[in-house]
Formats: C-alpha cells, structure tokens, sequence
C-alpha cells in the first residue's frame, strides 16, 4: 500500500522547490504579460486562470512534470490569452466570440422575462442585485445588465429617454441602432 501521511523527506523537499521555483516563474511571467492576464472580465479569463493554477500544482505534485514543463504550460496559456485578448480588442467577432455580451434583464420598472429565460436568471436574483446596490424602490432603478463577466450591474436614475451607461447592450426587440429607452415607456415591444 502506498503511504498516505509521509513518504520520504526528499518528495517534500523537491514539492516545496518547484513550489516556489514554479511561482516564481508564474508570477514572474505575469508581470511581464501585463494586468489583463489575471483581470476578471470573462469566463475565458476564468478558464486561464483556473488552468494556471492546475499547472502549477501539477509541477509542484507530479514527478512526471519536470520546472520546465511548466513553465512552458504557464507560457503557452498566457501567450494564447494574450493573442485572444489583442484579437478581442482589434476584432468584434472575436470579442464576441470570446466574451459575448451582456443581457439587459430589467428595464424601466419592468423585467424582461424572454431575456431572463435566456440567461437562465430569475427574478429574486435580480431583486438580490437591487439589494446589493443599496435600492428598495423599482423606480429608482433604470436598469439590470447581466455582465460578461457573470455580474450584475444596477443602473440608478430616472425614466429618460436615453441611459449613456447602457450604450452597447441590446435591447430585445429594439432596432439596431435605436437609443436604449427612446420613446419608451415600458419594457421593449416585441
């Protein structure tokens, strides 16, 4: 049977140098590619970040894997989110490919329910972002995005014929290019 509590004192010597050497290199190889690596923006940002950290356990856990292996990992991962993101940002389909976008979940005292069946997102969860935003009144709020990044953002005012703040999220059943909110007032006809 294999040990389970202790083996030997040179496995955990050698866990605790990659350990640290493999941080080290990780943190090392962020700095370099700059703050948007680690930013939380979106589930592919996740995905990096999550993968980074499987990495770097599997060079620190596994004998197979030797330092170099991983850092080239750590590499490859953060070369590749680095061309998606630079692609992101020069692209729109690949932003949107990458990121999608967000979902307006409520608007002008109404909730969207297509739009929230779509997002999979219920109406106490909307409530929850009210809360969180510190406002009890429905009126007071002009709208509820849905972020790519799985947030919610409250957006607080008056019912106007445009909110600035929402420029870029689709309204359902609004015409491309139409204002958010003009001439509106109730939910977007369908």
């Amino acid at each position: 049977m294999d040990p389970i509590f202790f083996d030997q004192w040179q496995a955990l010597l050698r866990t605790a140098v990659l350990g640290v050497l493999g941080y080290a290199g990780l943190v090392f190889l962020l700095r370099i590619s700059g703050r948007r690596t680690l930013s939380k923006m979106n589930a592919f940002d996740l995905v990096v970040t999550v993968a980074l950290g499987s990495v770097l356990a599997t060079v620190m856990l596994s004998k197979d894997v030797t330092l170099a292996q991983g850092i080239l990992a750590f590499a490859l991962l953060i070369g590749m989110q680095y061309v998606v993101t630079w692609a992101s940002v020069r692209h729109r389909w690949v932003r949107q490919l990458v990121t999608g976008e967000p979902a307006l979940l409520f608007y002008r005292g109404c909730y969207l329910p297509d739009a929230m069946r779509r997002a999979r997102v219920t109406e106490e969860e909307v409530r929850a972002a009210m809360r969180a935003a510190g406002t009890a009144e429905l009126a007071a709020i002009a709208a509820v995005v849905l972020e790519t990044d799985g947030s919610f953002s409250v957006v607080k005012g008056e019912n106007r014929s445009e909110v600035p703040s929402l420029a870029g999220v689709k309204v359902p059943g609004a015409r491309p290019g139409e204002p958010i909110g003009a001439d509106r007032k109730g939910p977007p006809e369908r």
